[in-house]
């Protein structure tokens, strides 16, 4: 879509607030499953591995269905992927209800709970904001709507907790399967207006678009900093709970972190997205990464307590999804917006491959050494190499039309 003003685009309020919501709903839900670690594996018998496990793969399904989801997304429009990406989001939910086994619960938390994320989290909303908001605007309104999303862990964690303690876990699941249906009619919020016809070319086929980016150095390191913010916000929200209760610390501490961190990332986000109209995205990467590290280092090393979790909690969620619109706001800059949602998706699929890593290698040294010791330092080591591979990212167009894209 040009950027001229002939186009047809949708109101900047009713993006930003479809937008939004269905990020807030989409990411809210999913960033509070690390309280159902405790009860569920309790209940069933099962270890901390095959929980774990679960979410790993959701993680992985997530990133591998994005590309592919995206394309869809810019071929067909954002209304109709958001849409199936809902029905399955519910679907997913009562499976992860149902389950009683952990193959079940890998199906349902897993698979179908990871597919329905990809079609209804970031790059499909971001694809929406790269055609529909003019670029002057664009890093400023996916800032916007990272912060709804970050808002939605704020808000849904507590609710989520209280879901479990009023309702019981598995009602609670059901709930949230309800929930996750509000997204259908927001969707219709996000159809985009047909433009004249000759006015806007179709996206290149998805292998084309693939190999383009592939080839493109900078995308590369993007994609493998990604990698390294999935593996460590993951690793800390669904481990964080168990880990403080390791440490006898109540699970009220540990929902209020959760919380904590949502609430933070509002205002992080947001000032990430600001920043990036501003400022050279690649040092805004490099500084939150190394930044993160940094916090990890200190949350380790003072004596664990509520004052110190809640403490770490704001600092890490400050910088918890500020990656977000810098990353894609660099990915539309250098490729324009005809194929944000596919790009969008292809970058993501780094993160949730480090999302995988995270949250399955928690599962596994946990149960093979007793202890998250290893993991939080491997998170420490990885957010130094991603401040470092940021750095020699180019902020350039790949072609001068592109900017106009």
């Amino acid at each position: 879509m040009s950027d001229s003003p002939a186009a047809l685009r949708l109101p900047l309020r009713q993006v930003l607030l479809c937008g939004g919501l269905i990020v807030t709903l989409s990411m809210g839900i999913r960033h509070g499953f690390g309280l159902w670690l405790g009860p569920m594996t309790m209940a069933h018998g099962w270890t901390r591995e095959d929980f774990a496990l679960a979410l790993a793969v959701q993680n992985l399904a997530w990133g591998l269905a994005g590309p592919i989801v995206g394309y869809w997304a810019d071929v067909y429009g954002a209304r109709r992927v958001l849409i199936v990406g809902a029905l399955c989001y519910a679907v997913g939910l009562v499976g992860m209800a149902l389950a009683t086994t952990p193959m079940g619960f890998l199906l349902g938390a897993g698979l179908i709970v990871g597919v329905a994320q990809a079609g209804t989290t970031y790059s499909v909303v971001y694809g929406v904001i790269g055609r529909q908001v003019p670029a002057e605007q664009r890093s400023w309104a996916m800032g916007m709507a990272a912060a709804a999303g970050s808002f939605g862990q704020f808000f849904m964690v507590p609710v989520e907790n209280a879901l479990i303690v009023n309702l019981g876990w598995q009602q609670a699941l059901l709930v949230l399967s309800g929930a996750a249906l509000l997204i259908v009619p927001l969707a219709f919020g996000l159809r985009e207006p047909r433009q004249p016809q000759g006015t806007v070319q179709p996206p290149p086929h998805l292998g084309q678009t693939l190999r383009a980016a592939l080839a493109v150095p900078s995308f590369r390191w993007l994609t493998l900093g990604y990698f390294v913010c999935g593996f460590q916000v993951v690793f800390i929200a669904v481990h964080m709970p168990a880990y403080l209760k390791d440490k006898g610390l109540p699970p009220t501490v540990a929902a209020t972190s959760l919380a904590l961190i949502g609430l933070l990332n509002v205002f992080g986000t947001y000032l990430a997205g600001t920043l990036g109209q501003r400022l050279p995205r690649r040092h805004i990467l490099s500084f939150i990464y190394a930044a993160r590290s940094l916090a990890i280092v200190i949350f380790l090393a003072v004596p664990l307590s509520a004052t110190s979790v809640y403490v770490f909690s704001a600092v890490i969620g400050f910088l918890w999804l500020s990656t977000v619109p810098p990353t894609n706001a660099i990915v539309a800059h250098i490729f324009g917006v005809r194929t944000m949602s596919t790009l969008g998706g292809v970058v993501f699929l780094g993160h949730q491959v480090g999302s995988f890593m995270g949250v399955w290698l928690g599962g596994v040294l946990y149960d093979a050494t007793g202890s998250y010791t290893v993991v939080w330092w491997l998170a420490v080591a990885l957010g130094v190499m991603a401040a470092l591979v940021n750095q020699p990212v180019r902020e350039e167009p790949l072609h001068r039309e592109a900017v106009a894209a």
